[in-house]
């Protein structure tokens, strides 16, 4: 016969492995989740999001007017100050100016630009801009306009904006919009 106090002992034993595997088994089911890593904002907030925006804006306007059609080199600057559809676009009509030896002259100006769109943690800002053309031309090789007669003065555009590095903005897409008086 087995003393009682060796059955107490080995039920004791068995009560505390029974609580260890079923502690153990808990949290292998209990999934271990480590924090998300949150996306620290570009900005302090959608003000300092929208200034940073127009001031790409502002940099692109300027690369933009510097451009020199017979000097393919000069297209860099405004290039890597674009992105998306406007870098497309604008990497096709240069090269098609250039090949055709057009020449572009003139200066566009930004009239307006007003932040619509921002949040957390600002990597897309969207805006709405006017943009004055008035003063660009396009001289076809054999002397004549390349601008269509039908060109607007001013442009009022919705312009979207992406995050191009710590503090820094691209043009991304610019898309004609009724929405804004010009």
């Amino acid at each position: 016969m087995i003393p009682s106090s060796t059955i107490r002992l080995r039920a004791a034993l068995t009560a505390a492995l029974v609580a260890t595997l079923l502690s153990l088994a808990a949290c292998a089911q209990t999934p271990h989740t480590t924090p998300s890593p949150t996306a620290t904002p570009l900005f302090a907030n959608k003000e300092d999001a929208f200034a940073a925006a127009e001031a790409t804006l502002s940099e692109y306007v300027e690369a933009l007017n510097a451009v020199d059609t017979t000097n393919p080199d000069t297209f860099e600057p405004l290039f890597k100050l674009s992105s998306g559809t406007v870098e497309k676009s604008d990497r096709k009509n240069f090269s098609t100016m250039h090949a055709d030896r057009q020449v572009l002259s003139g200066s566009t100006k930004v009239l307006t630009f007003q932040g619509l769109e921002s949040r957390l943690p600002f990597t897309t800002v969207e805006a709405a801009i006017c943009l004055d053309v008035s003063a660009v031309r396009i001289t076809n090789a054999d002397g004549s306009s390349g601008v269509s007669p039908d060109r607007p003065s001013v442009y009022a555009l919705t312009v979207e904006f992406v995050a191009a590095g710590e503090g820094r903005y691209t043009v991304d897409r610019a898309t004609p919009t009724e929405d804004v008086s010009c």
